[in-house]
């Protein structure tokens, strides 16, 4: 056998001198084999590190794979991360395995995804859903049993099980925790597109707090960025505008982390600010940034926990799970408007 190819059936056949059909008896114990072939055949595996093709063993014989499909929209956003980390803990106890892939939420990458991961048949499907995204070609898979749970955004075209945040309701209480010391002109900073599910929820909230609290709806301080460059930008042009804002509130974590650097590089101390999701080190920042926090963890708990029991056969209508968020007062959200500080 070279050195540079991966062992295969036949490589274990010819180690221990039987038939290929025979080691796959063995290693599937689907088959008659005696004690000593199976010493002998477990040993051959061991000394040439031959790995099972599972996948093709599971379309052979028509059965799932062992593996969980996620699809993420991007592998560098702490959030994500925190919410597949969960998801993992909790299906290795039922001895599945995440496959995870990164749509950069573009709807065709997604759909290409999770074709590659239908296509290995894998125990369960989740897929946090791009803006355009159809999902109405998942209907058969689901009718036939698969699991599929939309995370962070419900999706398209299928009725299936979803786990979300309480975006509007935390966007809400953030806002309004501004409001509270006294901020009128509140800038929102949110995510794109613009008919990103989270942003338009988040948005309403923040709408729904400056109108329960009697303060005009400024349009001029709503403005978007997808990524920390953007939002630091946005963040300038914001604090530029001839009746500037106040106070900021975020509307994720990567928009934050843009803003806190634009503050830094300005040096404003005088801007309140509160964001939607925690940031690393957020503690550690000075003054500490203020959140209106997601639980990730949770959430991927809750996702995978609805997957299990599809598994497990549960068979009642689709349902959307809501995590709450909480507020996690820390510094940054709690200076006071000018006018009152001046009072």
């Amino acid at each position: 056998m070279a050195a540079n190819r991966r062992p295969t059936l036949a490589d274990v056949a010819r180690e221990v001198g039987v038939s290929a059909k025979t080691v796959s008896r063995v290693l599937n114990e689907d088959g008659p084999a005696s004690a000593r072939t199976r010493e002998q055949v477990l040993a051959a595996v061991a000394k040439l590190g031959f790995q099972p093709n599972l996948m093709a063993r599971n379309i052979r014989v028509g059965g799932p794979d062992t593996t969980v499909g996620l699809v993420i929209p991007d592998l560098g956003n702490p959030f994500f991360g925190a919410v597949a980390g969960s998801i993992e803990d909790t299906v290795r106890d039922r001895g599945l395995t995440l496959l995870m892939g990164s749509s950069a939420d573009d709807p065709d990458r997604e759909r290409a995804l999770t074709d590659k991961f239908l296509a290995r048949r894998v125990s369960v499907l989740m897929v946090v859903p791009s803006v355009g995204a159809d999902h109405s070609h998942l209907k058969t898979h689901r009718a036939g049993g698969l699991p599929v749970v939309f995370i962070d955004r419900p999706g398209v075209g299928l009725a299936t099980d979803s786990v979300v945040s309480s975006n509007r309701a935390g966007a809400h209480e953030g806002v309004a925790h501004l409001i509270a010391h006294g901020h009128r002109r509140i800038g929102f900073i949110g995510d794109l597109p613009l008919k990103l599910h989270t942003r338009r929820e988040r948005l309403a909230g923040y709408r729904s707090a400056l109108e329960e609290a009697g303060v005009a709806h400024d349009r001029a301080l709503v403005t978007n960025a997808h990524d920390q460059s953007a939002a630091a930008t946005a963040t300038s042009q914001l604090l530029d505008l001839p009746d500037p804002p106040t106070a900021l509130f975020a509307g994720n974590n990567m928009v934050a982390l843009g803003i806190v650097a634009e503050l830094s590089r300005s040096m404003r101390k005088d801007i309140a600010f509160v964001a939607f999701d925690d940031v690393p080190l957020a503690d550690a920042l000075e003054p500490a940034l203020t959140v209106v926090a997601q639980d990730p963890e949770e959430i991927g708990r809750a996702a995978a926990a609805a997957a299990l029991a599809r598994l497990d056969g549960d068979r009642t209508r689709a349902r959307t799970i809501t995590v709450p968020t909480r507020l996690i007062v820390r510094g940054s959200g709690e200076r006071s408007a000018p006018a009152l500080q001046e009072a």
